[in-house]
């Protein structure tokens, strides 16, 4: 396995049964991360900010064929700006995208941000999913709430933070059940207490299903930590309606209605590059979860951090193994998501709760 130079006696990853949830089992397990969620009851939508407490390496990579983004493009390896203060996910489709200027707000109002002269611009990317069709009351007049909910979002971020219905996946949607926003966390021991964090953080309202065929079981199953959403497994024997594709809709004028969008980080020190190639490897995690990803309705995209607070920097072949770990972190957390989503009124679907009464219904 690879070793990390930095380190006296080099850093080896351990085999795959060596890893554990962090104690929080959440994103802000990274050292230096903290996250705020704030809802609209009214309007069944929410906005999630990831507020980093100095900036750090960031990038992105998006294989959905229906994303909405802001600031993405600066997060090229080629490109100037190397470092960024927050990103957001927020609901709303194109509306959401003006959460950023609430969460840029917060963090100017504390002298964060990007220096030109005697300017600090903070750098926020954010990413948004559409959840205007589930049941809340979209008339908000002549603005929409989505900067003053990013504002409020960056103003309670925190280590300890909600799942399921709350922030950006307060009111999202799968093909079977509600959606949520989940998170999960990794920790892989090395020598000498040298130890990697790995966090995933998401926003689940896929075109695709979660569960497996018509059972309660999450398809993310095999990489799921200490029962954290149920410890159900997979099926056994696999049912014979698991391949059929349960999806919420083949009209395509319905385009952009779905889209997982989500934040994978760590505290090894990368590149921009390399945090690109880590978002790459996260993707996996989407379609280990999520059966169809990736779909030309969906807007599925994956930021990526790296705060280097650890002060490891991986070679290459320990780099293959923090990807597959940042894939299975992430199928986790899409899980957690559905599993901690609970009801409102005027839902669409249930939630997996609610279909499955707590797993005594279960197939």
């Amino acid at each position: 396995m690879g070793q990390w130079p930095d380190k006296p006696n080099g850093w080896v990853l351990v085999d795959m049964g060596g890893i554990s949830a962090g104690p929080l089992n959440l994103i802000t397990d990274v050292a230096g991360l903290r996250v705020g969620n704030a809802n609209d009851d009214k309007v069944k939508t929410g906005v999630t900010a990831l507020i980093c407490d100095q900036p750090v390496t960031a990038a992105v990579h998006v294989m959905g064929g229906a994303p909405g983004t802001r600031e993405t493009d600066l997060l090229a390896p080629e490109n100037l700006v190397e470092d960024i203060d927050a990103l957001v996910l927020s609901g709303g489709s194109a509306f959401g995208l003006d959460a950023a200027s609430g969460v840029q707000a917060a963090l100017r109002e504390l002298g964060r941000g990007f220096e030109i002269g005697p300017h600090r611009i903070p750098i926020v990317p954010t990413a948004i999913l559409f959840d205007l069709i589930n049941g809340g009351d979209k008339d908000w007049g002549r603005y929409a709430p989505y900067r003053d909910l990013g504002y409020e979002a960056a103003n309670v971020a925190s280590a300890a933070f909600g799942l399921g219905s709350t922030g950006a996946g307060f009111g999202a949607m799968t093909a079977t059940c509600k959606g949520g926003l989940g998170s999960a966390s990794t920790i892989i021991a090395g020598k000498d207490g040298a130890n990697i964090t790995i966090g995933a953080l998401v926003a689940v309202n896929a075109l695709g299903t979660p569960l497996v065929g018509d059972t309660g079981r999450f398809w993310a199953a095999p990489f799921e930590l200490n029962e954290e959403f149920g410890g159900y497994g997979l099926p056994s024997p696999m049912p014979e309606n698991a391949r059929e594709l349960r999806i919420k809709h083949r009209n395509s004028e319905s385009s952009g209605e779905n889209t997982t969008i989500a934040i994978i980080a760590t505290d090894a020190k990368l590149t921009k590059s390399q945090a690109k190639r880590l978002a790459i490897a996260a993707h996996d995690g989407f379609a280990r979860a999520v059966w169809p990803s990736h779909t030309p309705l969906d807007g599925d995209l994956i930021f990526s951090l790296a705060t280097g607070t650890s002060g490891i920097k991986p070679e290459l072949d320990a780099q293959i193994d923090l990807g597959a770990l940042a894939a299975s972190t992430m199928s986790r957390a899409i899980a957690r998501g559905i599993y901690n989503a609970r009801p409102a009124e005027n839902d669409h679907l249930p939630t997996w709760f609610e279909m499955f009464d707590s797993g005594s219904s279960f197939s």
